[in-house]
């Protein structure tokens, strides 16, 4: 049975377990199971190297290989102003990545820490009848609107590549366990059929209400740290820190196991 304490009533567990357990998959069921109960699971002291890491991810579920990621399905992540605010990893696809995997290979002396906000417990405080309006609702996803204000004033070249990043999704996402939770964040643009300054209003609203520190975890890095969450019931950010500081990280995710739905189209699944 795995040692576990709550890092907040809400969101995120702390895991203790030995390296090798993790590498070898001993308690991988276990840890999938507290994944998706309390979305975030750290692990302290586990010094995993990126072998390890990698091996580590693989039991949890298939490693996800992109066009974005470096040998063998590992990305490096250095200073990324994008990061920094509030956001869920791909939801320019129809299936995100279940979860994402990170290690620290340098920390930052001040700041750097992430944030991850549980998307599942903000939409179930919400009272029924907007839980039900929202549920309406698609929200288009564009890569100008996530890089709006980290990059204010991008080269011809970086603005043409975000244009073939543009898709369409549900704000709520109904999942096949029967969970419900918000689809926001810096990557939504606009609400379909909606005043682009009401829909401004009504998604800077739902960001506000989900990130109140009840439903967010913060995770200060240290060296040896593993840290997973669940990408598709969480939002999570990067806090800001001095660029020179060389912190860097190294990531692993782990392929989508749902598409992200609606009621209706989960049910005609």
């Amino acid at each position: 049975m795995l040692d576990t304490v709550k890092l907040t009533p809400s969101i995120g567990s702390e895991v203790r377990i030995d390296a090798k357990a993790l590498v070898e998959g001993t308690h991988a069921t276990e840890i999938r199971d507290l994944l998706i109960a309390r979305g975030v699971v750290a692990i302290r002291g586990a010094e995993l190297n990126d072998e390890q890491l990698a091996a580590f991810t693989a039991t949890i579920g298939e490693v996800r290989r992109g066009a974005l990621h470096e040998e063998e399905g590992m990305l490096k992540v250095v200073h990324i102003p994008g990061s920094f605010f509030w956001h869920v990893d791909g939801t320019y696809t129809r299936m995100p990545p279940f979860a994402t995997v990170l290690a620290p290979r340098v920390v930052a002396p001040k700041g750097g820490e992430t944030e991850f906000a549980n998307m599942y417990a903000a939409f179930d405080d919400l009272p029924a009848d907007e839980q039900k309006y929202l549920s309406t609702l698609e929200v288009v996803h564009t890569m100008k609107a996530a890089h709006n204000y980290a990059v204010p004033e991008p080269t011809i070249e970086r603005f043409q590549s975000w244009q073939g990043h543009r898709s369409t999704r549900p704000l709520v996402w109904h999942h096949k366990s029967g969970r419900r939770s918000l689809v926001i964040g810096a990557t939504a643009s606009h609400i379909v059929g909606m005043h682009f300054a009401e829909s401004h209003d009504l998604l800077q609203r739902l960001t506000i209400h989900a990130t109140q520190d009840k439903y967010v975890y913060r995770h200060s890095w240290k060296m040896g740290d593993v840290v997973i969450w669940d990408n598709t019931g969480t939002m999570h950010r990067v806090r800001p820190f001095d660029p020179e500081s060389g912190r860097r990280l190294h990531r692993f995710a782990v392929e989508g196991i749902e598409p992200l739905a609606t009621e209706s189209q989960l049910s005609a699944a």
